[in-house]
């Protein structure tokens, strides 16, 4: 067997398999790439090569020792950058598979939504957005990795689906699961935003329950009950409501509008509480709290360095900068440090800067 018979039978499948999905989902024969490459031979949709192009890169790499909460812990078990997209990815699969949309690119998205995540996650996030005069948002920054940092300076080319996905699967605080906050997104778009949502609300659960910062006793109302559940049976429960209160989605009933992805009232508005009382009680204090404050000045300390010493930016680095924004190419290069290389460069700049840095307890 060539190459080209395995190549025209793969295709001839993955049609197949296309036809089966609902009339909602995304066919990758309508995706698109900003410059056009050759399909011969090949034995991966674009879906599936835009997965592979993501995991290869340093970005991703970077994702094990970049922070999702707490600022460089000292512990093995507490949810780092990699393991979140590992998570929203399989949740957004099970719910895209369920309501027969397209898993490949929900599972192409879900691996790449946080590519553009600063060392220290949102705390570094919010240094670069003061500073910078055009502001800093990490899906925004997500793009510019994809479109042109990695692969020195070429980007990798992804699907216009994909990149959509990623591009808007960031939520502000307060309600998000609505009709209008959805508009215009795909519904694997929307399988990859709540997903997201999902998955740090439930990893992050067991690290604020992990690290004694937040008391089981101290929940109140009905938020109490998913709170205290195991993290397996509080997944599944949302992950359950989602799929049985967007069945519509599945495109076996005719219908005259576009279904979105949605949950019950019942769900939603739990959710909804939940997600306001981490913000409350654990993201922001977190952000606000001793070792929150050094992050924060960490950031800002480098920023200060180099934009004052530009050519101690490394040369290997320096060619895929904007060297016409002194500002935008500093931030670019502090994005793509995790927070062990942050701490490591800025120790040489202000020596003992970092030591309040860890919460060891976790």
């Amino acid at each position: 067997m060539n190459i080209s018979k395995i190549s025209e039978f793969f295709f001839k499948q993955s049609a197949i398999n296309d036809s089966l999905l609902s009339c909602f989902a995304v066919k990758e024969a309508n995706s698109s790439r900003e410059f056009s490459e050759i399909k011969e031979n090949l034995y991966r949709n674009s879906f599936q090569i835009d997965r592979d192009r993501i995991i290869h890169t340093n970005s991703f790499r970077r994702l094990k020792h970049k922070s999702q909460v707490f600022v460089a812990p000292i512990g093995d078990h507490y949810t780092t950058r990699l393991t979140h997209v590992i998570e929203v990815s399989q949740i957004g699969r099970t719910i895209a598979r369920s309501l027969k949309l397209n898993e490949d690119l929900v599972e192409a998205a879900s691996l790449g939504h946080d590519l553009g995540h600063t060392p220290f996650g949102h705390i570094g996030e919010t240094v670069l957005n003061e500073i910078l005069d055009d502001g800093f948002h990490h899906s925004k920054h997500s793009i510019k990795i994809i479109n042109k940092l990695e692969k020195n300076g070429k980007g990798l080319n992804l699907t216009n689906f994909v990149i959509d996905a990623i591009e808007r699967h960031s939520k502000g605080q307060g309600e998000f699961l609505n009709s209008k906050s959805v508009k215009g997104m795909t519904l694997e778009a929307q399988i990859v935003r709540i997903s997201d949502a999902l998955a740090y609300l439930s990893h992050d659960i067991q690290d604020a329950k992990r690290s004694g910062f937040i008391k089981s006793k101290n929940i109140k109302g009905d938020i109490r009950e998913f709170f205290n559940m195991e993290a397996s049976k509080r997944i599944n429960e949302f992950v359950t409501d989602v799929i049985v209160n967007s069945w519509d989605c599945n495109g076996d009933k005719q219908t005259s509008k576009i279904p979105i992805i949605k949950m019950s009232k019942d769900f939603s508005v739990r959710l909804i509480a939940l997600r306001n009382f981490m913000f409350e009680n654990f993201y922001l204090p977190v952000s606000d709290s001793v070792q929150g404050k050094t992050a924060s000045k960490i950031v800002s300390t480098l920023f200060d360095y180099y934009y004052n010493n530009f050519e101690k930016i490394p040369k290997e680095s320096r060619f895929k900068l904007d060297l016409n924004d002194r500002a935008t190419s500093i931030s670019d290069y502090i994005c793509g440090m995790t927070d062990q290389f942050a701490v490591r460069e800025v120790e040489k700049i202000s020596p003992g800067i970092s030591k309040t840095l860890n919460l060891k307890k976790i």
